[in-house]
């Protein structure tokens, strides 16, 4: 298995996660992308290339450009995968509650 076509591999890095919120709301070149970064263009390019491959990221040429932008189908994708987990930590922290206020009442 490519784990560089693997989404949680992908989004497990935080540079891709910072550039994942960075073309959020907009379309941006990769060197508009490079530049927010410390990191060397070669890096950043490598970055965009993994999310591309796992299609988290879309290229659309304008131009003489190609911008990157958030493919919102695949991040909805993750979203629906984790969904029934956010139940399930919301049910043991609910409980929790429940237990640190009976246990700050006996104190």
């Amino acid at each position: 298995m490519d784990l560089r076509r693997d989404v949680f591999q992908a989004i497990a890095d935080p540079t891709r996660r910072a550039i994942l919120l960075l073309v959020a709301t907009q379309s941006m070149t990769a060197g508009a992308i490079a530049s927010q970064f410390d990191s060397k263009r070669p890096t950043i390019s490598k970055h965009l290339l993994i999310l591309t491959e796992c299609e988290l990221l879309k290229r659309e040429p304008i131009g003489r450009e190609m911008y990157y932008h958030l493919n919102p189908n695949k991040m909805k994708e993750i979203a629906n995968f984790i969904a029934p987990f956010q139940k399930l930590w919301d049910d043991r922290f609910n409980k929790l509650e429940s237990v640190m206020k009976d246990y700050i009442r006996k104190s």
